[in-house]
């Protein structure tokens, strides 16, 4: 009995400890395990002109070994002074590629977001985390070379206008969004055990451009991420533009995130 229950833990490490693909701005094409369960409590915001914040609640389901989907709610004070529900999302994700070998993988997958909001229409980007409604797709090819992942990710928005008196989109309804993170795996350096703490370190790269407007921005986004006892996750990152040349709340913004895992549902 105890080694049926220590090779499940192992499994379980296995499936959560390839920390180096867990980025934290964006998705890789990796999926997490069939059958298992993810909860996320998120909190971003911004300090200036004035401190704004908003905390999402996400769970995450692996309904196989190549289709996972995520459903979100947003909570914000971005549009106005208080605290309110502003709305939300549904993701889902299908992994048409693997290709294996020791120590390293690659990894294709097609992604779709839709997503709900009762903002007013107020910035120029199109961003369906909370503040607009819209659709998105894309796809997302990720490298796993031992300690080192590389993803990078493409995708369109089509923003639709919002359950608001305000929330007709009077700008760019179209963007294209694009994505390139690194992970590498600082601790440990060698795995014995399912509770050995995992440092990751990463930096992402973030932007958008408005097709027809001469909107567009690029973030970089370092992040420090631990995993314990291959079940909990906390991220940290903190994202700054290289240039900007768009109007909206995701400039200078921190993440902070608190995941927990349940295998094998």
């Amino acid at each position: 009995m105890r080694a049926i229950i220590l090779a499940l833990c192992l499994m379980a490490c296995a499936c959560f400890a390839v920390g180096q693909e867990l980025y934290v701005n964006t998705e890789p094409a990796s999926n997490m395990a069939a059958h298992s369960l993810g909860v996320r409590l998120e909190n971003q915001g911004f300090f200036s002109p004035s401190y704004k914040n908003r905390t999402t609640l996400e769970a995450m389901y692996g309904v196989s070994g190549k289709v996972m989907v995520h459903g979100s709610a947003y909570l914000s004070d971005f549009y106005q002074p208080q605290q309110r529900f502003e709305g939300g999302s549904i993701y889902a994700k299908y992994r048409f590629l693997s290709v294996d070998s020791v120590q390293k993988h690659f990894r294709g997958s097609v992604f779709a977001k839709a997503a709900v909001s009762r903002n007013p229409y107020g910035m120029q980007e199109i961003a369906l985390e909370g503040d607009n409604s819209g659709l998105q797709g894309g796809i997302v090819f990720t490298q796993l070379i031992h300690k080192l992942a590389v993803s990078g990710s493409a995708s369109y928005l089509r923003g639709l206008n919002s359950a608001n008196d305000r929330g007709a989109i009077t700008g760019s309804r179209e963007s294209l969004a694009y994505t390139l993170s690194a992970g590498y795996l600082l601790l440990p350096k060698a795995y014995r055990s399912y509770e050995q703490l995992n440092l990751n370190i990463y930096a992402e790269l973030l932007g958008k451009s408005n097709p027809g407007y001469n909107q567009s921005y690029l973030d970089v986004a370092p992040a420090l991420q631990l995993i314990i006892n291959s079940t909990c996750r906390i991220d940290f990152s903190y994202r700054t533009p290289l240039y900007n040349k768009m109007q909206r709340n995701s400039a200078n913004m921190y993440l902070l995130r608190f995941e927990y895992n349940f295998f094998e549902l």
